[in-house]
């Protein structure tokens, strides 16, 4: 070639490309035709560069391609979709820590509410009643029936919840609501009651303002200290407890 040749530049898209190897075929196919100075194949995006001495027709680059893979040359569009997809690094999620669930944390709460709203309407219920007449029963005694008080009325409140809510059967409503876990409202029953206690004595009466700052921070002892239970049976077995 002359100095006085001029090199005429042509760009092509590549299909049938996956590798670097690919890539090195298709540019030794290209410059091994005649009227093609030097071919600049990229792999990302599939293209050809050429530099031509003449025009050389589409047909006879693609013969070329075809004799050394299954490749072939289209028009360049400039904005032509690579074919290839480089195969990014799958990042599993990490696993959460087993007590740092935070929805699970949620769902326990609302359940250990529900049993918190149905224990203490019977516990303290009776317990109000029982000073407000003067029952003249030892504390144990009168501690005893509010506990079991505080049962009665959480099973009743989770049987009336799943007939309304869950379109259970009364009698399924019931033998569902008694099923469920006996040991967390027991922990409620003795936190509250014995929180209760240690604060007032069983001598203050519901007229007293101290009396039901005593009953708030009861409450939230029954609230707290079965919730660890609740939120690792939901955990480990998928059941709510209430």
């Amino acid at each position: 070639m002359t100095t006085t040749e001029i090199l005429r530049q042509t760009e092509y898209a590549v299909s049938g490309m996956r590798c670097d190897g690919c890539a090195k075929s298709v540019k030794a196919a290209l410059e091994s035709i005649d009227g093609v100075e030097s071919a600049s194949v990229s792999l990302l995006p599939p293209k050809a560069v050429l530099a031509l001495k003449r025009d050389v027709p589409l047909s006879e680059l693609n013969r070329a391609l075809k004799s050394v893979g299954d490749y072939a040359l289209s028009e360049w569009s400039g904005d032509f979709n690579p074919t290839i997809r480089l195969a990014l690094p799958v990042v599993e999620p990490k696993p959460v820590p087993f007590w740092l669930d935070a929805p699970k944390w949620k769902r326990a709460s609302f359940n250990t509410l529900n049993c918190l709203i149905g224990c203490s309407i019977g516990d303290f219920g009776f317990i109000i009643c029982a000073q407000s007449v003067g029952l003249r029963w030892s504390m144990l005694a009168i501690m005893g029936v509010a506990i079991l008080c505080g049962l009665a009325t959480s099973v009743m409140l989770e049987t009336a919840i799943l007939k309304i809510r869950e379109k259970f059967s009364w009698s399924q409503a019931l033998k569902t609501a008694l099923s469920m876990s006996f040991l967390s409202m027991l922990a409620m029953e003795l936190a509250e009651n014995a929180t209760d206690y240690w604060l007032t004595g069983g001598s203050a009466m519901p007229n007293e303002p101290f009396y039901w700052m005593a009953l708030g921070l009861a409450l939230v002892a029954g609230f707290l200290v079965p919730l660890p239970y609740n939120y690792w049976k939901l955990k480990k077995f998928n059941k709510a407890c209430h």
